[in-house]
């Protein structure tokens, strides 16, 4: 049975699923749905993934969505060469630090790209939103910091769950210009992570299509493409200051929520 996956190069969410799949040899279609971005995405796309959001993954009868079920189920489905810890522990160790990327850490990288692909906001407001945004990471750097330790991996001695989900988003706080400096112990786990070629592969397929960005503010302005705020990348917004730019995106009609399941 061959594996589906809807993709988007530039989601962390979706990178993950893809270097986990890399990481264990599965091949796979990578598919970019039609009508991502502004929220009208239709067809077996919207019947894998009611959410409307990418990853979303096919596999025979098997149709998920959500990054961490389909990381999950990858594991699971797919369990040599193991990308979870052996113990208990450090399973739920890794799992945490995929959690809170996942909803604290992601939310700011994505506040960052309203900011400067989106021109959510100028002047002074974005200079504030802005600084709460480099705090934050650097306080999420000597978090992460300390979980590392002295470790080679996110996993321990092994590449696994903990490097994958750390892996995306530490690179696009870097490609903000948010890289860990001053973690001397990060800055190396990133050079040794991105020379893994399944994280490399999936840095170049984001490079490839982030030059685009610089050109869909227009779209926000006009409509056509509306973002989707959400969970914890409404919260940043509200509480780094930005409840104006919520005000305005909901008056324009250009922000989004998830939809209602039918």
């Amino acid at each position: 049975m061959s594996v589906l996956l809807y993709d988007h190069p530039l989601s962390p969410f979706a990178q993950k699923v893809k270097i986990a799949l890399m990481e264990k040899g599965v091949p796979f279609e990578a598919r970019l749905p039609d009508g991502l971005g502004a929220g009208g995405a239709e067809g077996d796309f919207a019947l894998t993934n009611p959410r409307r959001e990418v990853p979303a993954l096919v596999h025979g009868d098997v149709r998920l969505f959500d990054s961490t079920i389909i990381l999950e189920y990858i594991e699971d489905r797919w369990p040599q060469p193991a990308l979870l810890p052996a113990s208990p522990a450090d399973r739920a160790r890794v799992r945490q630090i995929e959690d809170v990327l996942d909803t604290h850490f992601e939310a700011i990288v994505w506040g960052l790209g309203e900011l400067r692909w989106f021109k959510r906001a100028e002047g002074e407001l974005a200079t504030s939103l802005e600084s709460r945004a480099a705090d934050q990471i650097r306080g999420f750097h000597n978090w992460l910091e300390r979980q590392l330790g002295t470790a080679e991996w996110f996993n321990g001695k092994d590449f696994g769950w903990g490097d994958i989900a750390a892996a995306p988003y530490l690179n696009g706080a870097a490609a903000q210009g948010f890289a860990p400096k001053g973690h001397p112990a990060l800055q190396d786990w990133l050079s040794r992570v991105n020379r893994r070629p399944s994280v490399a592969r999936a840095n170049r397929e984001a490079k490839d299509v982030l030059g685009a960005m610089e050109q869909v503010a227009g779209a926000v302005r006009s409509g056509t493409f509306r973002r989707e705020y959400r969970d914890h990348r409404l919260e940043w917004m509200v509480k780094s200051g930005g409840i104006d730019v919520v005000l305005s995106g909901l008056a324009e009609d250009n922000i989004r929520f998830s939809p209602d399941f039918d």
